[in-house]
């Protein structure tokens, strides 16, 4: 997967690259910083039918780093606004449908090319924006052309999806075959401000699919910088829209609009659900598509390798601030190995730097914002009241030079009881809390009890205990042994990435074979000659 990164086809993914890659990487980052910081502080425009639009007023992006850094300014999209990118949407749509699947899939390549030829910018904007350390600001770019090309390889390997189907007579030809919706309204979140804009909206254009996209207010500018990649790629004007603005205006306007005939949300489970409701409720249905977290547990067994274990859960448990759907947050571990598993977290744990994300030696960097901070705050009190031990962690911090960012510590929590709040609410943060079990069988009865089914890892050197997991386990990502990160680091034609129960509401996961097929409805075509 991974190459000499000085070369431009390189594939750079969350697992570990060799010294030479990574000391290629940080000269690319560098050199990116240098070039990115005058740039601090533009105005940025929404983008509707190919045309530059202002809207009522703007609002200010800053890192959450340092506040004081003030990365761009946007614009305060209207309802009226949201609806005037769906028009345009729903005006070029016919055209880009009309084009032959070649065509499509030639276009979506070249925004994968330029995503990749931009890859250090892209990267550096967002270490400022998401918080995000350099090599996942990296792996976050390289997964947004991935997936974009991967869903280009689906199109292709099955024929754009045409298929012939068997006859009645020798006069009769049957085909089946798959039809873009319309319009596509893709509301991505702040964590993967590119790999969750760029995949959902690849896979609904190269299906022949236009599409209007909102960023999140957190991390707008990565939203507008892939507009500004379609624009270089040469898709035409009106394909792919974007919004900006909250979502009781331009987010609400784009699922309240009846020319919107598919939507996909990455976010909570409060809103996804809301959104499946309000589905519910329409004249005719359209497809959508929720991703909506996860409580995503470990299980460490007797026969584990604590090393790798120790390794896998401190990874998963804090990569990104722990602000990712599959963030390990729950760890059961067997009790005869639960105080040497523990003391390794704990001690690897402690070896994480925290600062600025895009300095080379930094690990973890800021939350995204003080809601985040306070969610911290409140789960460390919480736990605290209700008998919790803070082996590790549980302050903010706020010497210099943190003090003007959203930095906190990464935390490990023992001695609440199993039952316990803080083993099943997603807190999208870097908390996690750590129970023993006498069994397996008691682990795994814990793990599935969660409403989440995003996903889940194992430690164990039993076969049959492997076998066990993967076989009971109720969740849409599983992982047997993976040190660099118990439940993290799906990667686009590699691992599929889709949850199950209140995780998704699809049941097929980004990055997989199944995915793409979505952004389109099947015709049943007869002709008697």
């Amino acid at each position: 997967m991974e190459r000499d990164a000085k070369n431009a086809d390189v594939k750079i993914t969350y697992a570990t690259m060799s010294a030479d890659q990574m000391e290629d990487l940080h000269r690319a980052i560098d050199r990116a910083i240098e070039e990115v910081g005058p740039q601090f502080g533009k105005a940025y425009p929404m983008h509707i039918a190919g045309r530059a639009v202002e809207g009522r007023g703007t609002f200010d992006d800053t890192s959450p780093i340092d506040t004081r850094l003030l990365l761009g300014r946007f614009q305060k999209g209207t309802r009226d606004q949201a609806g005037e990118a769906i028009a345009a949407a729903r005006s070029a749509f016919p055209a880009w449908a009309a084009r032959p699947w070649r065509d499509r899939v030639d276009v979506l390549e070249k925004l994968a090319g330029t995503i990749r030829k931009h890859r250090w910018e892209l990267s550096v904007w967002m270490g400022y924006e998401a918080g995000k350390n350099r090599l996942e600001c990296v792996g976050d770019v390289e997964e947004s052309a991935d997936l974009i090309t991967y869903y280009c390889d689906q199109i292709r390997k099955n024929g754009g999806f045409v298929k012939s189907m068997e006859a009645l007579g020798p006069n009769e030809q049957n085909l089946s075959v798959m039809r873009p919706y319309g319009v596509w309204a893709v509301i991505s979140p702040f964590n993967f401000p590119l790999a969750l804009a760029a995949g959902p909206a690849g896979g609904a254009l190269v299906a022949g699919n236009t599409v209007v996209f909102k960023p999140a207010t957190d991390t707008p500018l990565l939203g507008l910088k892939l507009y500004e990649m379609t624009v270089e790629a040469g898709l035409p004007p009106g394909v792919f829209n974007v919004v900006t603005g909250s979502g009781s205006t331009v987010g609400q306007e784009l699922i309240e609009n009846p020319a919107v005939d598919g939507i996909v949300f990455t976010g909570s489970k409060d809103v996804g659900m809301h959104l499946l409701r309000e589905n519910a409720k329409r004249p005719a249905p359209r497809p959508v598509i929720t991703e909506m977290g996860g409580k995503n547990p470990a299980i460490v067994t007797r026969s584990a390798n604590l090393e790798k274990a120790s390794d896998g859960v401190m990874r998963s448990a804090f990569g990104a601030q722990g602000q990712k759907c599959s963030a390990c947050s729950r760890v059961y571990v067997s009790r005869e190995v639960r105080q040497q598993f523990v003391d390794l977290f704990v001690e690897k744990t402690r070896t994480i730097k925290v600062g600025n994300p895009l300095d080379r030696d930094v690990w973890l960097g800021p939350l995204i914002n003080e809601a985040a901070v306070r969610t911290y705050e409140r789960a460390i009190a919480q736990a605290k009241q209700d008998g919790g031990r803070m082996l590790i962690g549980g302050r903010r911090l706020t010497d210099e030079p943190l003090n003007h960012g959203y930095f906190v510590e990464p935390t490990v929590i023992d001695g609440l009881p199993r039952e316990h709040p803080l083993f099943y609410e997603e807190l999208f943060v870097p908390i996690t809390v750590v129970a023993d079990v006498a069994s397996l069988d008691e682990a795994i009865e814990l793990t599935n009890r969660s409403e989440y089914g995003l996903t889940a890892g194992i430690f164990s050197e039993d076969d049959r205990d492997l076998a066990e997991f993967f076989g009971r386990v109720n969740a849409g990502v599983l992982y047997a042994n993976r040190r660099a990160g118990a439940t993290t680091g799906a990667w686009p034609g590699i691992n599929s990435f889709g949850g199950w129960k209140a995780s998704g509401s699809s049941g097929r996961g980004t990055g997989g074979p199944y995915y793409v097929q979505q952004f389109m409805r099947e015709q049943s075509r007869v002709r008697i000659r």
